[in-house]
């Protein structure tokens, strides 16, 4: 009987003591963080690639960042021919062509623009007025201010966009890309040399209402050349100055009202400018004459 007795209590014992390094339960071979199964239990998969790892190869590839993904737009080659892109010159309206297409006058550039028209005030205030409608600050030189009084009360008494200096008094305007400027000088047949001159993002149109003595002067140091109807000789005359065809010489005393022959550095063009309701109301319809 002692001998079962010893025998069951040396079984409590052992079965109440810590498990000897051999034992099944805490074996080297079956342990979650042995070097046979170094994973831990919910640890992720070392062979799968990281949301780091198929980010950069869907780059690699080409596929942008993970977003959402849309149909690509492409077009075969037979749809190319379709598109029509509107490319071309931006600046002020200034009338159209003899197609009827718009003749557009860039004002606002980062280099010098000196202007010459040899026409009308009407036409003048109206690339004035069209001028200040696309941002520009306008700054007038003359010498008849009554003129222009009209079109100053209708823009707000000079406060958005137009203001009138008498002839010498017009201060350095502060010309830039964002705020370009419009200098109009209307000073007669002989304007004085301008102490504002053209610059960067300002641009200036002397108006000359004849062919005056110092108008070939003007001309030579102009970027482009506005003229409107003129009488025979001085048509005869600007032909030999600007070297113009003998067509042209024959068009200009025979020009109607509001029409321009354009004469940049390469080119010519005809431009009927056709006035707005709100301008019509404003300076009346074209006309040569003041």
């Amino acid at each position: 009987m002692t001998s079962m007795a010893s025998m069951a209590s040396m079984a409590s014992m052992a079965s109440m003591s810590p498990a000897s390094p051999s034992s099944p339960v805490n074996s080297p071979v079956n342990s979650p963080m042995s070097p046979v199964n170094p994973q831990a239990p919910g640890a992720p998969d070392p062979t799968t690639p990281s949301v780091a790892e198929r980010v950069r190869g869907r780059l690699r590839t080409g596929l942008g960042l993970i977003g959402p993904r849309h149909g690509r737009h492409a077009l075969t080659a037979e749809q190319v021919d379709a598109l029509a892109l509107p490319i071309g010159d931006d600046g002020v309206v200034i009338g159209v062509d003899p197609e009827g297409q718009p003749a557009v006058l860039g004002l606002n550039r980062p280099t010098p623009y000196d202007i010459v028209l040899i026409g009308s005030l009407w036409t003048t205030q109206v690339l004035a007025l069209r001028a200040a409608a696309t941002g520009a600050r306008v700054a007038v030189e003359t010498g008849r201010a009554q003129a222009w009084m009209q079109m100053v009360h209708a823009m707000g008494g000079g406060q958005n966009g137009l203001a009138v200096y008498e002839v010498g008094r017009v201060p350095p305007q502060g010309a830039s890309a964002g705020t370009p400027v419009l200098v109009v000088r209307d000073c007669g047949m002989r304007p004085p040399r301008g102490r504002v001159v053209s610059g960067p993002w300002q641009s200036v149109v002397t108006l000359l209402p004849y062919l005056s003595p110092v108008a070939p002067r003007l001309i030579r140091q102009a970027r482009l050349v506005g003229v409107q109807r003129i009488s025979p000789d001085e048509a005869a005359e600007l032909g030999r100055t600007m070297a113009l065809p003998r067509t042209d010489v024959e068009a200009l005393p025979t020009l109607p009202d509001g029409v321009t022959l354009w004469c940049g550095d390469r080119d010519r063009q005809y431009v009927m400018t056709q006035p707005t309701d709100a301008e019509t109301g404003l300076l009346g319809t074209p006309r040569r004459m003041d």
